[in-house]
């Protein structure tokens, strides 16, 4: 039988989802903590991995498992086990056909930016910019983003691994004090590309670049990957939809 489920998880202390062999990993602690509970070897497949320091509050996953358990049950025994940044929001019984990447639809994700004074309070989920960031700016050189496009140059995928074209559903900036949030929706999203995308809109809220540098970035023949790259600790995965 195959079950989903759904994590939150702080990244911090992780080198990413991904199993390594001498790193610490979710997927690792995941899978050391359901393989314990039902007493067999259990493998989690992930909607798609994170990076290091990169944290989720919906990231979902399926394992397969022919023991019975009582969901419930599961859910309290594992997370009284696992690490206390990692925590099981749910699980739920799908059919045996379903993959937890290949059948996702659609992703969310979210950005957040401490716009304002420092705080230690933040540091690990947030990333610090001193300068005042123009986010009328930003929020009108987002809407080139938005649409089908090849974001090649937003990514460090290598070249042989597939085409480039990704659709980009909402932008959102949300300012709220000092704290700034990026809510990015779009169909997939391949290596680093939420943070080139947030990267580049916070060059364009510097005064680094002007709006037409997206442009200049999109739908290229050739490929000239940008140099912006926002920091790790403020990513979020919000949400992962299969409908």
């Amino acid at each position: 039988m195959r079950y989903l489920g759904t994590l939150s998880y702080d990244g911090t202390s992780y080198n990413g989802w991904q199993k390594q062999p001498d790193a610490p990993s979710i997927q690792a602690e995941v899978e050391r903590v359901f393989s314990l509970i039902l007493n067999t070897p259990i493998e989690v497949y992930a909607s798609g991995r994170t990076d290091r320091g990169v944290h989720a509050r919906g990231q979902t996953f399926h394992f397969d498992c022919d023991k019975p358990f009582v969901i419930d049950k599961l859910i309290g025994g594992f997370n009284s086990l696992v690490n206390t940044d990692i925590h099981l929001e749910k699980l739920k019984l799908v059919k045996d056909d379903f993959h937890a990447r290949y059948a996702a639809k659609s992703k969310v994700y979210a950005y957040v930016i401490n716009n304002g004074t420092y705080s230690p309070f933040n540091r690990r989920f947030a990333m610090h910019i001193r300068d005042k960031l123009n986010v009328d700016l930003m929020k009108k050189a987002s809407l080139s983003l938005i649409g089908t496009h090849d974001f090649k140059d937003f990514t460090t995928k290598i070249e042989d691994d597939g085409n480039f074209i990704r659709h980009i559903s909402s932008i959102k900036i949300i300012v709220k004090s000092n704290m700034l949030r990026f809510d990015i929706a779009g169909n997939g999203f391949m290596t680093y590309m939420v943070r080139f995308i947030v990267g580049t809109l916070v060059a364009i809220g510097q005064g680094r670049e002007d709006a037409s540098f997206i442009p200049k970035h999109l739908d290229q023949m050739t490929r000239n990957v940008i140099s912006y790259k926002a920091e790790p600790q403020g990513l979020f995965l919000m949400k992962v939809n299969y409908k």
